[in-house]
């Protein structure tokens, strides 16, 4: 029953201490403030990194930003590989992009890092 129940739950769905978690989040004022920074600074970060390495993104307001990295789906698999994990677009109809969630300043950096590796090993035919 849990194995056919797995099967139909949403990939990032939330239980009951998510729940509470989220509950608390939204009462404590600070918290939402220190989010919002580190959302901000983490955005224009993925921004800046983008445009410095000649990628098209959708400038955002959210907590995530789409990138055009070729093959989607390719450069998605290969950051899961590296415990990097992002979003493929194509059943979004955006074959050639992801979009990845702003996180810790650290987690962002080692995002950059790995993307900038899978980048240079993907073939050039991909991200044509």
């Amino acid at each position: 029953m849990i194995g056919v129940l797995q099967k139909t739950r949403q990939p990032f769905n939330a239980n009951a201490i998510a729940q509470a978690g989220a509950i608390a989040g939204l009462l404590d004022v600070d918290h939402q403030r220190k989010t919002r920074e580190l959302t901000h600074e983490g955005r224009a970060y993925f921004e800046e990194q983008f445009a410095l390495m000649g990628l098209e993104y959708v400038p955002s307001q959210a907590n995530f930003v789409l990138v055009k990295v070729g093959d989607g789906n390719e450069v998605f698999k290969a950051l899961l590989a590296k415990g990097v994990i992002v979003r493929a677009m194509a059943s979004y109809q955006l074959p050639e992009w992801i979009r990845v969630s702003v996180g810790t300043q650290p987690q962002n950096r080692r995002f950059i890092a790995e993307l900038q590796e899978v980048l240079a090993r993907v073939p050039a035919a991909v991200l044509a």
